[in-house]
């Protein structure tokens, strides 16, 4: 069985099989994991632009992926800014996938974390150039202050999302203690 950073892989994993050109958003770089793991799958020739509002995010995403042993064809930007101006960025081009962490930044100021707001700006702005079974990927940690609230909000939210458009699936283990990361993934159906 997966947990959720695992199956949040493995769901990028197939965004990529099935359009390999596609482009690709890591709303929250922090340490650069889902930037380099998107980056090192032989088959990404698409682009991939990753926002952060720390540049100790951007620095250790970009020595990250510069680090890598295999690199794909794909191009990629890290922006400084918040991904609630990420449609500043992508103009009118398609987004095949997107992934979230939320909470704050590992081995980080605690104190600077995701926000409900603007996290949901940038959900909504995803969501009006979403590709056809495109899917954004939320990984939720709810086990600090702000986490629990920026998780139930979303929730009250994007369980409203009509189902004729998208599917909405929770993914997490209900039997282990000290608030597990669980994943919220969106996909456009039509």
């Amino acid at each position: 069985m997966y947990n959720a950073l695992q199956y949040s892989h493995q769901l990028l994993k197939q965004q990529v099989q099935k359009n390999p050109q596609g482009l690709f958003i890591d709303a929250t770089l922090g340490n650069g994991h889902d930037s380099a793991f998107l980056l090192s799958l032989k088959d990404f020739t698409g682009s991939l632009i990753g926002f952060d509002i720390q540049a100790i995010a951007i620095q250790n995403s970009k020595k990250r992926v510069e680090s890598l042993d295999h690199f794909t064809k794909a191009s990629y930007k890290f922006i400084l800014d918040s991904h609630d101006n990420v449609s500043d960025y992508i103009d009118d081009n398609l987004v095949q996938g997107a992934i979230f962490n939320l909470g704050y930044l590992p081995g980080g100021d605690h104190n600077v974390t995701t926000e409900f707001p603007s996290t949901l700006k940038a959900i909504q702005d995803i969501l009006n150039n979403l590709a056809l079974h495109g899917q954004i990927i939320l990984v939720i940690y709810s086990g600090h202050d702000n986490g629990m609230t920026e998780k139930t909000k979303l929730f009250e939210k994007l369980e409203k999302l009509p189902q004729e458009e998208y599917q909405v699936l929770a993914y997490q283990f209900i039997n282990q203690i000290n608030h597990p990361p669980m994943l919220l993934i969106i996909e456009r159906i039509r």
